[in-house]
């Protein structure tokens, strides 16, 4: 199936709104309905069944508000992508700060996580070494093959 038209067909449906969502689901259900668990799942995931619209445009998501004003999600990242002005500019400063804030100690506490995974990785190796070297300046059984007599 081509996705352009799975796409426009998607569109279609939420132009309709949540009933023609309901109306597809209940007759997926009806006709097999593995179909329509997976349909429902779907809707779930997607939150078509939520209080936000959700268009699918330039490759992302883009949220929209009940009210049609585009709101924000996280971007692959991990990050946010900038919210809306809420109209107050001290508190539009406030959160742009207090965003950079954040980003700085998740961007510390990854570094942390980093130094953390490859101490733990290099205790590890040097463990291994230690056997191996262990291993190695044991004495060795001249004749392995030999019967082996207690003394």
């Amino acid at each position: 199936m081509n996705s352009n038209y799975l796409y426009s067909f998607m569109d279609r449906l939420d132009d309709m709104g949540k009933g023609a969502w309901i109306g597809l689901m209940v007759l997926s259900f009806v006709l097999f309905w593995p179909l329509g668990l997976a349909l429902l799942a779907f809707l779930i995931w997607s939150g078509r069944m939520g209080g936000k619209k959700h268009r699918h445009g330039a490759g992302r998501w883009r949220f929209e508000r009940a009210d049609g004003e585009a709101g924000h999600a996280p971007s692959r990242c991990g990050g946010w992508s900038t919210p809306p002005s809420s109209g107050n500019s001290a508190f539009d400063e406030y959160r742009a700060e207090t965003i950079k804030r954040l980003e700085h100690e998740q961007d510390e506490f990854l570094q942390f996580l980093e130094r953390l995974r490859f101490a733990k990785d290099k205790e590890e190796f040097d463990e291994f070494l230690a056997g191996r070297r262990a291993a190695q300046d044991a004495p060795q059984d001249p004749n392995p093959n030999a019967p082996h007599t207690p003394s």
